[in-house]
């Protein structure tokens, strides 16, 4: 969506095609990792459920449960309801694949259990970043549904709501990086120091933990592009 008109923006377009892409590759990958290192053992045998909830105690974290959850990569931990949710796969699993998952959301919850400032700046955001998502909801509806030749006759303004909506989705996601980075320094020093991985096993671990946070590094890049591309079109309207 642009507010220049009823076309398709071609600089925009450009930056839409070119992050899609790149996400659809990274994410490729790290399928592909994924699979590959779950196909072998852990040589400690244990499973996900096993490994999260040793983390979580050896934290002193008793009130978070671990649960299976449908869906493939859908693992998350949930700070409302303190759960760690795993997929059926990392919760049942006994490679190096589910060791890096599970040990990565009880990082999350280790984060929550110790108020890391990050994940409580985040935590705050999601109502303000929902009431962004339903004005650029509204404005949109309205540009399609009449609202256009009102829109034409406050473009600036409009724009600016706009720019200040999608700055907000900016923010969130670089300041998802530091939260999703520090989870995994957590989860890696974890099943380094406790002994759950080999050197091999910790190798693989890592390299999986770092294609997941490349997931994220490629949507924020893209989110921050986008807002500067609006950004530039609100200060170039500025000028005139």
């Amino acid at each position: 969506m642009t507010f220049s008109g009823m076309h398709f923006d071609p600089v925009l377009l450009v930056i839409t095609v070119v992050v899609m892409l790149v996400s659809f590759l990274v994410s490729s990958r790290l399928k592909s990792k994924f699979k590959q290192y779950s196909q072998t053992p852990l040589a400690s045998g244990l499973s996900g459920r096993e490994i999260a909830e040793m983390m979580l105690h050896d934290n002193n974290i008793y009130d978070v449960k671990v649960l299976s959850v449908s869906g493939q990569l859908t693992d998350h931990y949930n700070p409302a309801d303190k759960t760690v949710n795993l997929s059926e796969a990392v919760y049942n699993g006994r490679n190096a694949a589910s060791a890096a998952v599970a040990a990565h959301e009880c990082g999350h919850a280790v984060q929550h259990a110790t108020a890391y400032s990050m994940l409580q700046f985040r935590s705050a955001m999601v109502p303000i970043q929902n009431v962004s998502a339903q004005v650029m909801n509204f404005m949109m509806i309205a540009f399609m549904f009449g609202g256009f030749f009102f829109m034409r006759s406050n473009m600036g303004m409009l724009l600016g709501i706009y720019l200040a909506c999608y700055g907000v989705f900016a923010l969130f996601s670089l300041v998802t990086l530091p939260v999703e980075f520090d989870a995994s320094a957590r989860a890696l020093a974890w099943i380094s120091n406790k002994g759950i991985v080999t050197r091999q096993e910790y190798a693989d671990s890592k390299d999986a933990l770092k294609w997941a946070a490349l997931t994220y590094v490629v949507a924020a890049l893209g989110t921050l592009a986008t807002f500067l591309y609006y950004l530039s079109m609100f200060m170039g309207g500025s000028d005139d």
